[in-house]
């Protein structure tokens, strides 16, 4: 795709990507415990295992919020029912900007260390693009090339419901690493509703990773692909992640991607 110059919906999009809606304060600490984290092992953990848990970020209350944000339809751009796509079962909605501060705040503080890794990664697998130290720069990119609907999303799970694999591509710019965060606590809002990481390796078999969460946790992963060394070098692996059925009880989880979309 030819780079393109932003349109005045894109411009106006950038620039309240960053901010929260008026009412909505977020939590100032959010930043200070996201530069908190250990982020020297969650790097380790990504490069072996190609996923990792980040604790406790949120509080229950903040996740409860978000959760019961779900039925506020004013926030959000756009719903999808996944049945209707062959995506599983259940639904999720697309936040509209400006997103709610929290989320912001969340996708504004944890791409700051996700960039260096995704640069590193790049370096490993052999791709040219290099992702700027501030979200802001790298959405005008984004924004640059068509992509200005924001992508952070809060899905919604029922007893049956699931997710397929998948990845969260929506354009030629794709940032390599996204969260997750479960909004619901398990065994008490739940059951089941467990998240399944695959990774394709060249000429083996698929293999398969359930991640335990607890409420409030984050867990980091590839959108698309990672680096695995090899006997003549890092090759590249692909990536995707889904749900496995919630057998009862209600499951909420928030996406943070930090591509926007087409």
């Amino acid at each position: 795709m030819d780079l393109l110059s932003p349109s005045p919906a894109a411009r106006a999009a950038h620039g309240r990507a960053g901010r929260g809606s008026r009412d909505d304060a977020g939590d100032p600490g959010i930043a200070a415990r996201v530069a908190a984290l250990a982020w020297p092992e969650i790097e380790e953990q990504l490069n072996a295992e190609g996923h990792a848990v980040a604790p406790g970020l949120l509080e229950a209350d903040q996740c409860r919020q978000l959760a019961a944000g779900y039925a506020n339809a004013a926030q959000f751009r756009s719903r999808v029912v996944m049945a209707r796509h062959g995506f599983g079962r259940g639904q999720y909605q697309y936040y509209a900007y400006p997103l709610p501060a929290l989320v912001a705040q969340l996708r504004e503080s944890l791409y700051g260390p996700l960039a260096a890794i995704a640069n590193r990664w790049n370096h490993a697998m052999g791709i040219a693009q290099r992702h700027p130290a501030r979200h802001a720069d790298y959405l005008a990119q984004c924004h640059a090339c068509g992509q200005s609907r924001p992508t952070p999303l809060l899905l919604q799970y029922a007893a049956g419901d699931y997710n397929c694999l998948h990845q969260d591509l929506y354009g030629e710019q794709v940032f390599p690493l996204q969260a997750a965060f479960l909004l619901s606590a398990p065994g008490e809002d739940f059951s089941g509703g467990e998240f399944v990481l695959t990774e394709q390796r060249p000429r083996m078999q698929s293999r398969a990773a359930v991640v335990p969460l607890a409420q409030g946790d984050a867990v980091i992963f590839p959108v698309r692909h990672r680096p695995v060394q090899g006997t003549r070098g890092p090759y590249r692996v692909n990536m995707r992640h889904g749900v496995s059925r919630v057998r009862g009880g209600a499951r909420h989880t928030l996406g943070v991607i930090f591509h926007d979309a087409q």
